[in-house]
């Protein structure tokens, strides 16, 4: 079993300790060489809010270095993947490998984009169940849904098929689930609820509160994982079988210690304009060796989960955390200004 326990205590109480050294630290190497001077850079993002601390910390780093960073531009990551392709926006700061591929591949792959290192490693995505229902009823695989009278129990509207709160079109994740309910035979039994992905699980959480069962697809890391603790509330649930779409047909997707969520383990990348990147080697340099971990990311949505949502405090969430990490950080940018000069 993956647990996934919410680091918001221990985190927070991180993040807010390095406010001392934000305020002394200050920008690193003023008035030194700034190889992105005079360059543009147009940063793509989701709708998924959660995914702007991520990306807010590489436009920080793009302006020590001197780029002109224009305000984050909005798509979903099927047309994401497009226009970076075709220059439209410069990168995007959550690239999924291998949950995107077939958005990387259809707009160019290698030729058009630049993908070099890895952003952000471990996110796990799956089904889940609250542990009440799923210890009653001895439920532990997503093909148990085939079953009318199990499904029932995850009824939400009053038309006996389970209600599965799922994927926002154009995430990449949809086209998984849609394959899904056809693979394992769930598509008369279960209804995969999709529309805005905050709002379904929203009002997942409130039922989960009143006791009810409930039946809901999401990834780590992200703050629903802090609030439904798999292991304690949820359980996850396991396929029949490896089932995945398109160019990854014959993947399997079990883990190392034999579990199968039927998803495979995702490392979170920076995606670039491959033209603008081996233009401006300094930004590429940076693309391929910034890190934030999937417990840092967890953090911080978690606290945008408590109310700390707004776009004044995801800037101070990325200036705690650069400067809980200063000497990494300007190792980074070091290395990225060398990478100009070569």
């Amino acid at each position: 079993m993956h647990t996934v326990r919410s680091p918001f205590g221990p985190r927070r109480l991180a993040l807010s300790t390095a406010l001392g050294v934000a305020l002394l630290g200050g920008p690193a190497l003023a008035g030194a060489d700034l190889p992105g001077d005079g360059v543009t850079v147009v940063p793509l993002k989701s709708s998924i809010a959660e995914e702007t601390f991520q990306t807010v910390l590489v436009m920080k780093a793009l302006e020590e270095l001197g780029y002109e960073v224009e305000p984050i531009k909005e798509l979903e990551p099927a047309a994401e993947h497009v226009a970076l392709a075709n220059g439209d926006g410069t990168f995007m700061a959550h690239h999924w490998d291998p949950l995107h591929i077939d958005f990387y591949e259809s707009a160019g792959g290698d030729e058009t984009l630049y993908r070099e290192g890895v952003y952000s490693r471990g996110a796990l995505q799956g089904y889940l169940i609250d542990a009440k229902t799923a210890e009653a009823y001895g439920i532990t695989n997503i093909a148990q849904l085939k079953d009318p009278e199990i499904a029932a129990l995850f009824d939400t509207d009053g038309d006996g098929k389970a209600d599965l709160s799922g994927c926002n079109p154009g995430w990449g994740c949809e086209q998984v689930i849609e394959h899904h309910m056809d693979a394992y035979g769930l598509r008369d039994t279960v209804t995969h609820n999709q529309g805005s992905y905050s709002a379904i699980m929203a009002d997942t959480i409130t039922r989960f509160e009143q006791g009810d069962p409930v039946l809901y697809y999401t990834w780590t890391p992200y703050w629903i994982s802090g609030v439904l603790v798999p292991g304690e509330d949820v359980t996850w649930l396991e396929v029949p079988f490896s089932s995945l779409p398109g160019a990854r047909a014959d993947v399997d997707t079990a883990l190392p210690d034999g579990s199968n969520y039927g998803f495979q383990p995702n490392t979170q990348h920076i995606l670039a304009n491959r033209a603008w990147a081996e233009a401006n080697p300094a930004a590429a340099r940076l693309f391929a060796i910034m890190q934030v971990s999937s417990n840092d990311i967890s953090a911080q949505n978690l606290m945008m989960r408590e109310g700390e949502d707004s776009a004044a405090d995801i800037e101070r969430h990325a200036d705690l955390w650069i400067a809980g990490h200063r000497e990494t950080w300007d190792a980074w940018l070091a290395e990225a200004r060398g990478a100009a000069t070569q």
